[in-house]
């Protein structure tokens, strides 16, 4: 396996992270063990999650995902082989975020702490102290963020320099062949410059680049479906066929492809990618062993075009 490290933080990742969002929404207990021993069966180790998920169900209250995911690392044990990265920042009240993840996680420390979206309203460099001291107490390995931009993460990564506090290693971006312009540009120059590894996150689209939805007819195949809509156009179209000709000559899966395509950008260390059954994981852990042609590549970027933003 390709394993890849995370900045400068020394941890290792095969290339693929295991997205833990669906835990306990759309996979019940029983099939989220399933998927994660699977995975791990497969040689991958990392697994994301976010004390938010899953939140906006009907009933839940948050930690769900981090609850499913400390249930089977004590039922299977075997902290030590697993990378688990978790989010803090959204909404979630007024709690002790890392005491509580690492209550619902079963576990003594998180190897990746994230900033789930840049709080404008904290100085980052009080954010930055508050993840030293948990670094120092042994709670947590490495930090990261998700959903900076450019800007916001140099001045990051400044304040840590300055103050000689860990700093950010990684960055969690929107970013897949149907979003592009929100990172390509100075966003993704900055953490190649500055070796910030990417995890980025809906890898698939929220599963539009399987080539599950290919017209508002296909919109209630899953919860997610409603959210197609945004995607399904000409260039989405271009998307799709472009997807369809490298999966048919390679005889593999489009999503195979478009994750393979992730793999090969320049800073990306493993997208997220998340999976409802063991089936649908085995299609995506492939891409990690797919490797495109320059062709293939080139025609994955002529059909996904996007115009660079500046922010």
């Amino acid at each position: 396996m390709d394993m890849r490290t995370l900045g400068r933080s020394g941890i290792k990742i095969a290339p693929l992270m295991l997205g833990g969002n669906v835990f306990g929404w759309t996979a019940d207990q029983d099939k989220s063990f399933a998927i994660l021993d699977a995975f791990v069966a497969g040689g991958f180790n990392a697994i994301d999650t976010a004390n938010v998920y899953s939140r906006w169900v009907p009933g839940h209250t948050g930690g769900e995902s981090e609850a499913v995911i400390g249930d089977w690392l004590k039922a299977r044990g075997g902290r030590d082989k697993v990378v688990i990265a978790t989010k803090l920042g959204m909404d979630m009240g007024d709690v002790k975020a890392v005491e509580e993840s690492l209550t619902r996680l079963q576990t003594d420390y998180i190897d990746l702490y994230q900033s789930h979206a840049d709080d404008a309203a904290t100085p980052l460099a009080e954010t930055l102290e508050a993840y030293s001291k948990l670094i120092k107490a042994g709670k947590v390995r490495a930090i990261g963020a998700s959903n900076y931009s450019a800007d916001r993460l140099a001045e990051a990564l400044k304040a840590s320099k300055d103050a000689g506090i860990p700093r950010y290693e990684t960055l969690q971006p929107l970013y897949n062949l149907s979003d592009r312009a929100g990172f390509e540009g100075p966003l993704q120059d900055l953490c190649v410059k500055e070796d910030v590894s990417v995890i980025p996150f809906y890898g698939l689209a929220s599963g539009f680049l399987t080539g599950k939805y290919r017209s508002e007819a296909d919109f209630g195949k899953s919860p997610r479906g409603r959210g197609m809509a945004k995607y399904l156009n000409d260039r989405g179209h271009k998307i799709l066929d472009a997807l369809d000709a490298i999966a048919g000559a390679h005889k593999t899966t489009a999503a195979k492809v478009a994750l393979a395509w992730l793999m090969a950008q320049p800073s990306i260390a493993a997208p997220i990618a998340s999976a409802t059954s063991v089936e649908q994981l085995h299609d995506i852990m492939g891409a990690a062993t797919l490797k495109l042609s320059t062709g293939d590549l080139k025609a994955l970027n002529d059909a996904s075009v996007a115009e660079k933003v500046t922010a």
